[in-house]
C-alpha cells in the first residue's frame, strides 16, 4: 500500500490508512474569507490557519504523537464587514453548529482532544466551548490564535492588526505568488474611536469596517519580508506544535496540577 504522504493531514489520505491510525488530537483550522488590504489574498486567514495546524502536526506526528488536521472551515465572523464586497461572513450561531457537528463525529470515534486553530480575529470560540462541554463532556475542546503563540513585536516594526506586517510578512514567506507587490498596498491607516473607554480597551464593541480603514487593513505592511514571516511562522509552528505533543500525552483526567 502507498502511504500517504502527509499521513496527519485528513485530506491527504485514505480510509485504508485512517482505520489503521489511532488518531488522539483532532486539529482544526477555522479561518475567513474576507479582503485584506490590495495586497494579500481573500483567503490569508485560511492560508495561516492552514499552514500553520499541518506545519505543526508534522512536528509533532515526528515525534511520535498523533495529530490528525481536518479540513480548514474558510468562513468567519465578518458581521462588521459586510459592505465591503466579498467578504462572507459565517454567524457565530452558525459556526457554533458546525462545531457541535464536528465534536459529535470525533465524541462517536473516540478522538477526545481537538484543537482550534484560528487565524481570524473576528472569530472567538471560548463561549462555544463552554456550552459544548456540557454536550460532550468526555471531549476537551481548546482554542488558540495562531498569530498570538509567540512575542511578534520581536520580529516585526510593527505587527499591525490586519494584513499588517505580520500577516504580510508571513503570506509572502507561506504563498509569495498571491502577494502583489507592497507598491500596491495601502498604509493601512485606522481610525480610532473618539470615546476614550473604546480608545483604550476597556469597552469593546464591532467595528465598522468601511469607517475604520480606506483600504480595509489595518496596520502598515510596507516594512514586511518573508524573512521576517519565515522566522516568525517556524517559532510559532514549534510552540504550537509543542502543545500538540503536550496533549497528546495528557490524561484528559489529570490536567491539573
Amino acid at each position: 500500500m502507498k502511504k500517504a504522504i502527509r499521513p496527519y493531514v485528513l485530506a491527504d489520505t485514505n480510509w485504508k490508512e485512517v482505520k489503521e491510525q489511532n488518531y488522539t488530537v483532532a486539529v482544526l483550522p477555522w479561518g475567513a474569507t474576507e479582503a485584506h488590504n490590495y495586497h494579500l489574498p481573500y483567503a490569508t486567514d485560511n492560508i495561516l490557519g492552514e499552514e500553520s495546524a499541518i506545519r505543526a502536526a508534522q512536528i509533532a506526528w515526528n515525534n511520535n504523537a498523533r495529530p490528525i488536521v481536518l479540513p480548514t472551515i474558510p468562513f468567519g465572523v465578518n458581521t462588521g464587514q459586510l459592505d465591503v464586497k466579498l467578504c462572507m461572513n459565517m454567524n457565530p450561531s452558525t459556526q457554533y453548529a458546525v462545531l457541535k457537528d464536528v465534536v459529535q463525529v470525533l465524541d462517536h470515534h473516540n478522538i477526545h482532544k481537538l484543537v482550534i486553530v484560528n487565524a481570524h480575529g473576528g472569530n472567538n470560540f471560548k463561549q462555544m466551548i463552554r456550552e459544548l462541554s456540557l454536550e460532550f463532556p468526555r471531549v476537551f475542546v481548546c482554542t488558540l490564535n495562531w498569530w498570538q503563540v509567540e512575542n511578534s513585536k520581536e520580529y516585526f516594526d510593527e505587527p499591525g492588526d490586519h494584513a499588517g506586517e505580520l500577516e504580510t510578512a508571513a503570506v509572502m514567506h507561506l504563498r509569495p505568488e498571491l502577494c502583489l507587490p507592497l507598491e500596491e498596498a495601502g498604509d493601512g491607516k485606522a481610525r480610532t474611536y473618539k470615546l476614550k473607554g473604546l480608545k483604550d480597551g476597556w469597552v469593546s464593541a464591532q467595528r465598522e469596517w468601511t469607517r475604520v480603514t480606506d483600504d480595509t487593513g489595518v496596520g502598515n505592511p510596507k516594512a514586511a519580508t518573508a524573512e521576517k514571516g519565515q522566522r516568525f511562522f517556524n517559532k510559532a509552528t514549534e510552540m504550537i506544535a509543542g502543545f500538540l505533543q503536550e496533549l497528546h500525552e495528557a490524561d484528559l483526567e489529570d490536567l491539573y496540577e
